[in-house]
């Protein structure tokens, strides 16, 4: 498990790039944390440090942005919106987990039993002038993930 506190949003966008550093293909990371704590900044800075150099925004709407990157591709998912599991189901998001992949899913536990357990959890909490992250590996993968970045 690793901690950290941020105290902005670019420290965030660094963080999220240090992670990538360290994913591989297959990891699957459940982003955790109420709304406005940074799930979508640490997903932009994990896309920034997989070479993305566009524009990322909240899935929210779509429920999945895609970024096809030179070796792999990452779905970046928001399930905010998402009121049955089911749904995931049919629209045929759990395909995309596993392989050459990288997914981020955004409120994971409203699609859980749709999809996979988590490689990589990662948690955050604000404060007034701050947010608090943390990372727990779950799997194998996960921990050989973790091992990369520490």
């Amino acid at each position: 498990m690793m901690t950290k506190t941020l105290h902005s949003e670019e420290e965030t966008l660094l963080f999220g790039e240090l992670i990538a550093k360290g994913l591989k293909a297959g990891t699957f990371c459940a982003l955790e944390g109420p709304l406005g704590a940074g799930k979508t900044c640490i997903s932009r800075g994990i896309l920034r440090g997989m070479g993305h150099a566009g524009h990322v925004k909240s899935p929210t709407y779509p429920l999945v942005e895609i970024y096809n990157l030179k070796t792999l591709t990452v779905y970046h998912f928001d399930f905010y919106r998402i009121i049955d599991p089911i749904e995931i189901l049919e629209a045929g998001f759990r395909d995309m987990f596993g392989g050459e992949n990288i997914c981020l899913v955004e409120w994971a536990d409203k699609g859980k039993g749709s999809i996979p357990i988590p490689d990589i959890t990662i948690s955050l909490t604000f404060n007034r002038d701050s947010r608090n992250i943390s990372i727990n590996a779950i799997s194998q993968l996960g921990q050989q993930c973790l091992e990369e970045i520490l």
